[in-house]
């Protein structure tokens, strides 16, 4: 048995390929601009680390569009186990900017685990739900894939990594309706968060209530299972203010600024108002390639990472914002293509759930850097320095062409 088959190769939709071309393209012609003003030497900046991720990520690109489809099939439940150690080990060694973020292995950079483990958690929920014909018709039908997504998100959220538990936790719901779970059981799943976040104002809490109410006699479970889930999220709606006072102070800080980011323009709210003040004096075509005041001058923090757009605005405009954008959108959405045209059951779950991940990265970091949400630190696909997510990104494209062709092996 071949473990790389290089037949069917001309199969593969290459057109993905140019997405991730030119988006790449891009972030090291914004990253050069970024490191042209960094303090350290060529080979410490954001531009040359991005440059040399390259390798590994397109030797891992290649790797998985070899790899035989069943391969990723089979074991994606070792992955899955691999990717809960790899979350677990950071929590052994020693913190990095209070985190327990990066594992550290002796390279001269380290690795954020969690980049990983949300894509090997995707493949094992997506093996579960192909493997198993679930009966919708019974709540308890989809516990084990909440189990499943919620084991790793859990530990990373006590990293602290609030944004990549968020990402790991978006592709449950939609891989839950593509494998045909009722939407009522996908609202109930949803309902714990909605009844938590209005149980703030008691208008809005009441109207939540009653709408929640209304719901369960509409879909008619049974009598225990409606006043368990009545009276659970009212329940769940009460102890809010101690689950707020379980969050870190810079998380608090983060939502506090959010909803009123003129409290502290200095402190935490600093970062939004430099990443709109950068976008906003770009104007359409932007000042200039290496002409960013906000980005040279070190106002805008986080630059290359989690505000590049930001730079690209002020540098490029908002033409070449709105052209990344587009060019993510058709990548999304030929994955998203490729899943409803799949003829393999395991192949669409997996492309449904690696496009949430891609959708939730874009979205949060667009709408963090224009300040429609808190900051939560996420990286922008294929554009941000990072190598672990670099990686990962690559990782999660050679599957999309691995799974997108319709042939069994």
């Amino acid at each position: 048995m071949k473990i790389f088959r290089l037949n069917n190769l001309n199969e593969l939709p290459i057109k993905l390929i140019w997405y991730i071309f030119f988006l790449s393209i891009i972030g090291l012609f914004i990253l050069k601009s970024i490191s042209n003003h960094h303090s350290s030497d060529l080979f410490h900046t954001p531009f040359f680390k991005q440059l040399i991720f390259f390798i590994p990520a397109i030797f891992t690109l290649l790797l998985m569009m070899l790899l035989p489809r069943y391969t990723i099939h089979k074991y994606s439940y070792l992955l899955f186990l691999f990717g809960i150690l790899i979350v677990i080990m950071p929590f052994f060694g020693s913190p990095h900017v209070k985190t327990y973020r990066w594992l550290d292995i002796g390279l001269p950079f380290a690795i954020q685990t969690s980049e990983f483990a949300k894509v090997f958690t995707t493949l094992a929920l997506a093996r579960y739900l192909s493997d198993h014909t679930l009966k919708m018709k019974h709540f308890t039908s989809i516990i084990i894939p909440i189990f499943i997504t919620l084991l790793p998100t859990l530990i990373v959220m006590n990293q602290p990594d609030l944004g990549t538990s968020i990402v790991m936790m978006a592709p449950l719901l939609p891989m839950l309706y593509w494998a045909g779970a009722r939407p009522f059981y996908l609202f109930l799943i949803t309902a714990p968060i909605f009844s938590m976040l209005t149980a703030f104002h008691t208008m809005t809490f009441t109207f939540w209530a009653l709408s929640l109410g209304s719901v369960i006699i509409l879909a008619r479970p049974t009598l225990f299972l409606s006043v368990f889930l009545f009276f659970g999220n009212i329940f769940l709606g009460l102890l809010s203010p101690y689950a707020w006072n379980t969050l870190s102070p810079y998380q608090q800080n983060r939502i506090l600024t959010f909803l009123n980011p003129e409290k502290d323009p200095l402190g935490v709210a600093y970062q939004i108002i430099q990443s709109k003040t950068a976008i906003g004096s770009g104007g359409l075509f932007g000042k200039g390639w290496g002409q960013g005041t906000q980005t040279h001058l070190k106002f805008l923090p986080v630059q290359e990472s989690d505000f590049i757009l930001s730079v690209i605005g002020e540098e490029l405009g908002f033409v070449t914002i709105a052209l990344v954008l587009l060019l993510m959108g058709f990548f999304i959405a030929h994955i998203v293509k490729f899943a409803f045209l799949s003829k393999d059951r395991f192949s669409s779950l997996a492309l449904i759930g690696i496009a949430t991940i891609f959708l939730s990265h874009v979205f949060i970091n667009t709408a963090m850097t224009v300040g429609l949400i808190p900051v939560k630190g996420l990286p922008f696909p294929f554009i941000s320095a990072g190598g672990s997510f670099l990686l990962t990104s690559f990782l999660m494209t050679g599957i999309v062409l691995k799974l997108s062709v319709n042939y069994s092996d």
